[in-house]
Protein backbone atom coordinates (compact mmCIF):
# COMPACT_ATOMS: atom_id res chain seq x y z
CA UNK A 1 0.00 0.00 0.00
CA UNK A 2 0.93 3.69 -0.27
CA UNK A 3 3.09 5.38 2.35
CA UNK A 4 0.87 8.21 1.92
CA UNK A 5 2.35 12.03 1.72
CA UNK A 6 1.48 14.99 3.56
CA UNK A 7 -1.77 15.55 1.62
CA UNK A 8 -3.15 12.18 2.43
CA UNK A 9 -4.55 11.18 5.90
CA UNK A 10 -3.03 7.79 7.17
CA UNK A 11 -4.89 5.07 8.09
CA UNK A 12 -3.53 3.38 11.92
CA UNK A 13 -4.36 0.15 13.30
CA UNK A 14 -2.14 0.25 16.86
CA UNK A 15 -1.18 -3.32 18.16
CA UNK A 16 0.36 -2.71 21.86
CA UNK A 17 -1.57 0.84 22.46
CA UNK A 18 -0.85 0.56 26.33
CA UNK A 19 2.54 -0.07 26.29
CA UNK A 20 5.81 2.16 25.94
CA UNK A 21 5.74 2.29 22.61
CA UNK A 22 1.90 2.52 22.04
CA UNK A 23 1.60 5.57 24.03
CA UNK A 24 4.84 7.48 22.33
CA UNK A 25 2.95 6.32 19.14
CA UNK A 26 -0.25 7.93 20.75
CA UNK A 27 1.71 11.19 21.38
CA UNK A 28 3.38 11.88 18.36
CA UNK A 29 -0.13 11.47 16.39
CA UNK A 30 -1.04 13.79 18.53
CA UNK A 31 1.46 16.02 18.24
CA UNK A 32 0.60 16.06 14.06
CA UNK A 33 -2.51 16.53 13.79
CA UNK A 34 -4.35 16.27 10.59
CA UNK A 35 -2.07 13.64 8.92
CA UNK A 36 -3.38 10.50 11.04
CA UNK A 37 -6.53 8.74 11.29
CA UNK A 38 -6.32 5.83 13.66
CA UNK A 39 -8.72 3.17 12.85
CA UNK A 40 -7.74 0.44 15.49
CA UNK A 41 -6.63 -0.18 18.61
CA UNK A 42 -5.06 -3.23 20.57
CA UNK A 43 -3.59 -4.87 23.57
CA UNK A 44 -3.50 -7.53 25.57
CA UNK A 45 -5.79 -6.42 28.51
CA UNK A 46 -6.04 -2.85 30.72
CA UNK A 47 -9.55 -2.34 28.79
CA UNK A 48 -10.16 0.76 30.73
CA UNK A 49 -7.48 2.61 28.93
CA UNK A 50 -8.23 1.26 25.55
CA UNK A 51 -11.37 2.78 25.74
CA UNK A 52 -9.88 5.81 26.70
CA UNK A 53 -7.70 6.13 24.11
CA UNK A 54 -10.42 5.20 21.74
CA UNK A 55 -12.92 7.84 22.72
CA UNK A 56 -9.86 10.16 22.83
CA UNK A 57 -8.81 9.68 18.63
CA UNK A 58 -12.09 8.96 17.58
CA UNK A 59 -11.21 5.14 17.38
CA UNK A 60 -14.79 2.88 16.35
CA UNK A 61 -13.08 -0.32 16.66
CA UNK A 62 -10.60 -1.82 19.07
CA UNK A 63 -9.82 -5.53 20.60
CA UNK A 64 -8.10 -7.18 23.67
CA UNK A 65 -6.61 -10.30 23.28
CA UNK A 66 -7.42 -11.27 27.10
CA UNK A 67 -11.08 -12.37 26.46
CA UNK A 68 -11.99 -11.36 30.34
CA UNK A 69 -10.31 -7.64 29.73
CA UNK A 70 -12.34 -8.09 26.24
CA UNK A 71 -15.61 -8.77 28.03
CA UNK A 72 -15.24 -6.23 30.80
CA UNK A 73 -14.42 -3.47 28.20
CA UNK A 74 -17.29 -4.56 26.35
CA UNK A 75 -19.87 -3.86 29.19
CA UNK A 76 -18.61 -0.26 29.58
CA UNK A 77 -17.86 0.49 25.87
CA UNK A 78 -20.15 3.32 24.65
CA UNK A 79 -22.64 2.67 21.34
CA UNK A 80 -21.19 2.28 18.75
CA UNK A 81 -17.59 1.13 19.39
CA UNK A 82 -16.62 -2.56 18.29
CA UNK A 83 -14.70 -4.37 20.93
CA UNK A 84 -13.25 -7.89 19.51
CA UNK A 85 -11.38 -10.56 21.63
CA UNK A 86 -8.85 -12.79 22.01
CA UNK A 87 -5.89 -13.54 19.35
CA UNK A 88 -8.59 -14.34 16.36
CA UNK A 89 -10.15 -10.44 17.26
CA UNK A 90 -6.56 -8.85 17.02
CA UNK A 91 -6.28 -10.10 13.45
CA UNK A 92 -9.57 -9.54 12.37
CA UNK A 93 -9.42 -5.86 13.52
CA UNK A 94 -6.46 -5.63 11.26
CA UNK A 95 -8.19 -7.41 8.30
CA UNK A 96 -10.74 -5.72 8.53
CA UNK A 97 -9.34 -2.09 8.78
CA UNK A 98 -8.56 -1.24 5.56
CA UNK A 99 -5.23 0.35 7.47
CA UNK A 100 -2.32 1.86 5.64
CA UNK A 101 0.11 0.96 8.17
CA UNK A 102 0.01 -1.38 11.29
CA UNK A 103 2.17 -0.64 14.15
CA UNK A 104 2.64 -3.38 16.11
CA UNK A 105 4.00 -3.19 19.39
CA UNK A 106 2.65 -6.41 21.23
CA UNK A 107 5.02 -8.07 23.79
CA UNK A 108 6.86 -11.09 22.06
CA UNK A 109 4.76 -14.09 19.88
CA UNK A 110 1.44 -12.17 20.55
CA UNK A 111 2.24 -10.07 17.56
CA UNK A 112 3.07 -13.05 14.98
CA UNK A 113 -0.35 -13.54 13.32
CA UNK A 114 -1.67 -9.84 13.39
CA UNK A 115 1.84 -9.02 11.84
CA UNK A 116 0.90 -11.94 9.27
CA UNK A 117 -2.55 -10.64 8.77
CA UNK A 118 -1.28 -7.56 7.71
CA UNK A 119 1.57 -8.67 5.35
CA UNK A 120 -0.72 -10.62 3.49
CA UNK A 121 -3.33 -7.83 2.98
CA UNK A 122 -0.42 -5.60 1.83
CA UNK A 123 -0.43 -3.29 4.39
CA UNK A 124 2.87 -1.17 5.65
CA UNK A 125 3.79 -2.81 9.37
CA UNK A 126 5.89 -0.67 10.98
CA UNK A 127 7.63 -3.07 13.49
CA UNK A 128 8.76 -2.72 17.36
CA UNK A 129 8.11 -6.42 18.41
CA UNK A 130 11.31 -7.82 17.38
CA UNK A 131 10.48 -10.88 18.28
CA UNK A 132 8.27 -11.68 15.14
CA UNK A 133 11.38 -11.83 13.07
CA UNK A 134 13.34 -13.45 15.43
CA UNK A 135 10.90 -16.69 15.05
CA UNK A 136 9.55 -16.51 11.56
CA UNK A 137 11.50 -13.82 9.52
CA UNK A 138 12.11 -16.04 6.50
CA UNK A 139 7.68 -16.38 6.72
CA UNK A 140 7.06 -12.95 7.30
CA UNK A 141 9.91 -11.40 4.77
CA UNK A 142 8.56 -13.75 1.72
CA UNK A 143 5.18 -13.00 2.64
CA UNK A 144 5.95 -9.12 2.37
CA UNK A 145 8.02 -9.78 -1.09
CA UNK A 146 4.69 -11.12 -2.50
CA UNK A 147 2.38 -8.53 -1.57
CA UNK A 148 4.72 -5.31 -1.44
CA UNK A 149 4.23 -4.42 1.72
CA UNK A 150 7.07 -2.73 3.66
CA UNK A 151 8.27 -3.67 6.90
CA UNK A 152 9.10 -0.20 8.46
CA UNK A 153 11.67 -0.44 11.89
CA UNK A 154 10.46 0.87 14.80
CA UNK A 155 13.58 -0.02 17.70
CA UNK A 156 15.87 2.87 17.50
CA UNK A 157 19.02 1.03 16.48
CA UNK A 158 17.25 -0.40 13.34
CA UNK A 159 15.56 2.41 12.29
CA UNK A 160 18.77 4.35 12.67
CA UNK A 161 20.87 1.84 9.93
CA UNK A 162 17.58 2.67 8.12
CA UNK A 163 17.77 6.00 7.51
CA UNK A 164 21.69 5.50 7.20
CA UNK A 165 20.75 2.87 4.33
CA UNK A 166 18.66 5.29 2.27
CA UNK A 167 19.79 5.20 -1.16
CA UNK A 168 22.56 2.71 -0.51
CA UNK A 169 23.20 0.14 -3.09
CA UNK A 170 23.82 -3.57 -0.94
CA UNK A 171 26.73 -4.44 -2.50
CA UNK A 172 28.48 -1.09 -0.77
CA UNK A 173 27.65 -2.20 2.67
CA UNK A 174 30.17 -3.97 4.58
CA UNK A 175 29.06 -3.78 8.36
CA UNK A 176 26.56 -2.81 10.09
CA UNK A 177 27.00 -1.62 14.05
CA UNK A 178 24.39 -2.05 16.84
CA UNK A 179 24.97 0.17 19.52
CA UNK A 180 23.94 -0.57 22.88
CA UNK A 181 23.70 1.15 26.07
CA UNK A 182 24.71 -1.46 28.15
CA UNK A 183 22.32 -1.73 30.74
CA UNK A 184 22.31 -0.93 34.34
CA UNK A 185 25.45 -3.37 34.85
CA UNK A 186 27.39 -3.10 31.95
CA UNK A 187 31.44 -2.16 33.79
CA UNK A 188 30.46 -3.09 36.88
CA UNK A 189 32.73 -6.36 37.68
CA UNK A 190 32.17 -5.88 41.24
CA UNK A 191 28.54 -7.16 41.13
CA UNK A 192 27.24 -10.64 41.84
CA UNK A 193 24.51 -10.99 39.19
CA UNK A 194 22.78 -13.52 40.59
CA UNK A 195 22.09 -11.25 43.42
CA UNK A 196 21.19 -8.19 41.58
CA UNK A 197 17.35 -7.13 42.60
CA UNK A 198 14.49 -6.90 39.80
CA UNK A 199 14.09 -3.19 40.74
CA UNK A 200 18.06 -2.87 39.92
CA UNK A 201 17.60 -4.16 36.49
CA UNK A 202 14.55 -2.09 35.52
CA UNK A 203 16.60 0.86 36.37
CA UNK A 204 17.93 1.44 33.01
CA UNK A 205 20.19 4.81 32.34
CA UNK A 206 19.09 5.78 29.55
CA UNK A 207 15.78 4.54 28.24
CA UNK A 208 12.18 4.36 29.36
CA UNK A 209 10.89 1.38 28.22
CA UNK A 210 8.74 -1.68 29.29
CA UNK A 211 9.82 -4.49 31.61
CA UNK A 212 10.78 -7.37 29.57
CA UNK A 213 12.51 -4.95 26.62
CA UNK A 214 14.27 -3.58 30.32
CA UNK A 215 15.27 -6.36 31.80
CA UNK A 216 16.25 -7.79 27.69
CA UNK A 217 18.74 -4.92 27.73
CA UNK A 218 20.46 -5.71 31.03
CA UNK A 219 21.28 -8.89 29.85
CA UNK A 220 22.13 -7.93 26.35
CA UNK A 221 19.56 -10.48 25.05
CA UNK A 222 18.22 -7.50 23.37
CA UNK A 223 21.71 -6.96 20.87
CA UNK A 224 21.15 -11.01 20.20
CA UNK A 225 17.55 -10.48 18.85
CA UNK A 226 18.12 -7.27 17.56
CA UNK A 227 21.02 -9.13 15.20
CA UNK A 228 18.54 -11.39 14.11
CA UNK A 229 15.62 -8.73 13.10
CA UNK A 230 18.44 -6.87 11.34
CA UNK A 231 19.53 -9.73 9.35
CA UNK A 232 16.02 -9.99 8.26
CA UNK A 233 15.43 -6.30 7.67
CA UNK A 234 18.13 -5.32 5.99
CA UNK A 235 19.52 -9.00 4.12
CA UNK A 236 22.84 -8.86 5.44
CA UNK A 237 24.74 -11.67 6.74
CA UNK A 238 24.79 -12.20 10.52
CA UNK A 239 28.81 -12.36 10.25
CA UNK A 240 28.44 -8.61 8.56
CA UNK A 241 26.15 -7.34 12.03
CA UNK A 242 28.22 -6.60 14.91
CA UNK A 243 27.07 -4.95 18.27
CA UNK A 244 29.27 -1.77 20.37
CA UNK A 245 28.29 -0.60 23.64
CA UNK A 246 27.65 2.51 23.63
CA UNK A 247 26.88 4.06 27.46
CA UNK A 248 25.38 7.77 26.20
CA UNK A 249 22.72 6.29 23.80
CA UNK A 250 23.24 9.26 21.63
CA UNK A 251 24.36 7.63 18.57
CA UNK A 252 21.55 4.67 17.57
CA UNK A 253 23.71 2.61 14.97
CA UNK A 254 26.18 2.73 12.74
CA UNK A 255 26.74 1.73 8.94
CA UNK A 256 29.94 1.29 7.29
CA UNK A 257 30.69 1.17 4.01
CA UNK A 258 32.89 -0.89 1.71
CA UNK A 259 34.97 2.47 0.81
CA UNK A 260 35.95 2.68 4.74
CA UNK A 261 33.20 5.29 5.29
CA UNK A 262 30.69 5.10 8.33
CA UNK A 263 27.61 6.80 8.39
CA UNK A 264 25.77 7.39 12.31
CA UNK A 265 22.50 8.38 13.20
CA UNK A 266 22.42 10.63 16.54
CA UNK A 267 19.60 11.82 18.73
CA UNK A 268 18.22 12.15 22.13
CA UNK A 269 17.40 8.83 23.95
CA UNK A 270 14.17 9.25 22.72
CA UNK A 271 11.69 6.33 21.47
CA UNK A 272 8.99 9.07 19.73
CA UNK A 273 11.72 9.95 16.80
CA UNK A 274 11.92 6.39 15.47
CA UNK A 275 8.63 6.26 15.68
CA UNK A 276 7.53 8.99 14.13
CA UNK A 277 10.07 8.57 11.42
CA UNK A 278 8.40 4.94 10.86
CA UNK A 279 5.07 6.54 10.70
CA UNK A 280 5.90 9.56 8.58
CA UNK A 281 8.55 7.92 5.99
CA UNK A 282 9.28 8.86 3.65
CA UNK A 283 9.16 11.92 5.12
CA UNK A 284 10.18 13.90 7.50
CA UNK A 285 7.80 16.74 9.44
CA UNK A 286 8.63 18.57 12.71
CA UNK A 287 6.83 17.16 15.32
CA UNK A 288 8.05 19.30 17.85
CA UNK A 289 10.77 16.53 19.29
CA UNK A 290 13.93 17.78 21.27
CA UNK A 291 16.88 19.01 19.74
CA UNK A 292 19.83 17.09 20.21
CA UNK A 293 22.81 19.04 21.93
CA UNK A 294 26.02 17.76 21.39
CA UNK A 295 27.96 20.57 23.47
CA UNK A 296 26.08 19.43 26.46
CA UNK A 297 26.73 15.85 25.63
CA UNK A 298 30.12 16.10 25.69
CA UNK A 299 32.53 13.13 25.19
CA UNK A 300 30.98 9.53 23.13
CA UNK A 301 32.79 6.28 24.62
CA UNK A 302 32.13 3.09 22.73
CA UNK A 303 33.23 -0.29 23.87
CA UNK A 304 32.98 -4.11 23.27
CA UNK A 305 30.24 -6.05 25.11
CA UNK A 306 31.30 -8.26 28.21
CA UNK A 307 30.02 -11.47 26.73
CA UNK A 308 31.75 -13.70 29.01
CA UNK A 309 29.52 -12.40 31.92
CA UNK A 310 26.35 -11.23 29.68
CA UNK A 311 25.95 -14.78 28.19
CA UNK A 312 22.79 -13.84 26.02
CA UNK A 313 24.49 -12.31 23.17
CA UNK A 314 26.76 -15.26 22.61
CA UNK A 315 23.47 -17.66 22.58
CA UNK A 316 21.62 -15.88 20.19
CA UNK A 317 24.34 -15.61 17.68
CA UNK A 318 24.59 -19.08 17.89
CA UNK A 319 21.35 -19.75 17.99
CA UNK A 320 20.69 -17.35 14.74
CA UNK A 321 23.63 -19.32 13.11
CA UNK A 322 22.31 -22.17 13.29
CA UNK A 323 19.06 -21.47 12.17
CA UNK A 324 15.86 -23.50 11.31
CA UNK A 325 13.80 -23.34 14.82
CA UNK A 326 16.84 -22.32 16.89
CA UNK A 327 15.69 -18.83 17.21
CA UNK A 328 12.10 -19.54 17.79
CA UNK A 329 13.45 -21.86 21.03
CA UNK A 330 16.12 -18.83 22.44
CA UNK A 331 13.28 -16.56 22.19
CA UNK A 332 10.30 -18.45 24.19
CA UNK A 333 13.05 -19.79 26.71
CA UNK A 334 13.97 -16.13 27.46
CA UNK A 335 10.60 -14.90 27.31
CA UNK A 336 9.61 -17.59 30.38
CA UNK A 337 12.93 -16.92 31.92
CA UNK A 338 12.33 -12.75 32.13
CA UNK A 339 8.78 -13.54 33.85
CA UNK A 340 10.15 -16.28 36.39
CA UNK A 341 13.37 -13.62 37.04
CA UNK A 342 10.39 -10.47 37.59
CA UNK A 343 8.09 -12.33 39.37
CA UNK A 344 11.29 -13.23 42.16
CA UNK A 345 11.36 -16.65 41.32
CA UNK A 346 14.60 -17.02 39.18
CA UNK A 347 17.78 -15.20 40.16
CA UNK A 348 19.35 -12.57 36.88
CA UNK A 349 21.54 -15.47 35.60
CA UNK A 350 18.92 -17.93 35.82
CA UNK A 351 17.66 -16.07 32.79
CA UNK A 352 21.01 -17.26 30.17
CA UNK A 353 21.12 -20.49 32.17
CA UNK A 354 17.91 -21.24 31.32
CA UNK A 355 18.02 -20.30 27.39
CA UNK A 356 21.60 -22.37 27.11
CA UNK A 357 19.76 -25.61 28.83
CA UNK A 358 16.72 -25.40 26.28
CA UNK A 359 19.12 -25.08 23.68
CA UNK A 360 21.22 -27.63 24.62
CA UNK A 361 18.08 -29.74 24.63
CA UNK A 362 16.22 -28.55 21.36
CA UNK A 363 16.22 -31.24 18.60
CA UNK A 364 17.56 -30.76 15.10
CA UNK A 365 15.25 -29.40 12.39
CA UNK A 366 15.29 -30.82 8.93
CA UNK A 367 14.32 -27.90 7.60
CA UNK A 368 16.03 -24.75 7.23
CA UNK A 369 12.60 -22.47 6.94
CA UNK A 370 9.86 -23.76 8.98
CA UNK A 371 6.39 -23.47 8.67
CA UNK A 372 4.01 -21.29 11.01
CA UNK A 373 2.66 -24.18 12.77
CA UNK A 374 6.10 -25.73 13.25
CA UNK A 375 7.32 -22.19 14.72
CA UNK A 376 4.10 -22.42 17.21
CA UNK A 377 5.06 -26.20 18.21
CA UNK A 378 8.51 -24.73 18.56
CA UNK A 379 7.19 -22.00 20.56
CA UNK A 380 4.94 -23.92 22.86
CA UNK A 381 7.50 -27.00 23.63
CA UNK A 382 10.61 -24.39 24.29
CA UNK A 383 8.29 -22.55 27.06
CA UNK A 384 7.69 -25.73 28.66
CA UNK A 385 11.31 -26.84 29.12
CA UNK A 386 11.99 -23.63 29.90
CA UNK A 387 9.14 -23.88 32.70
CA UNK A 388 10.68 -27.42 33.67
CA UNK A 389 14.03 -26.68 33.92
CA UNK A 390 12.58 -23.27 35.89
CA UNK A 391 10.24 -25.05 38.31
CA UNK A 392 13.02 -27.81 38.84
CA UNK A 393 15.85 -25.17 39.83
CA UNK A 394 18.49 -26.26 38.11
CA UNK A 395 21.47 -24.66 38.01
CA UNK A 396 20.10 -21.57 39.94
Amino acid sequence: MSSGSSNKVKRLVLLGCTGSIGENALRVIAALPGRFQIVGLAANRHGARVLEQARAFGVSSVALADPAAAAAARQAAPAGLRVLDGEAGVVELVRTSGADLVLCAMVGMAGLRPVLAAVEAGMDVALATKEVLVAAGALVCASAARTGARLLPVDSEHSALFQCLQGARPESVRRLLLTASGGPFARRPELDLDHVSVKDALRHPRWNMGRKVTVDSATLMNKGLEIMEARWLFDVPLDRIEVVIHPESLMHSLVEFVDGGVLAQLGPPDMRFAIQYALTWPERVDGGLPQLDLIAAGALHFHAPETERFPCLRLAREAAAAGGTQPTVLNAANEVAVDWFLEGRMPFGGIWRTVAAVLARTPPVAVATPTLDEVFETDAWARREARGFAAAGAGF
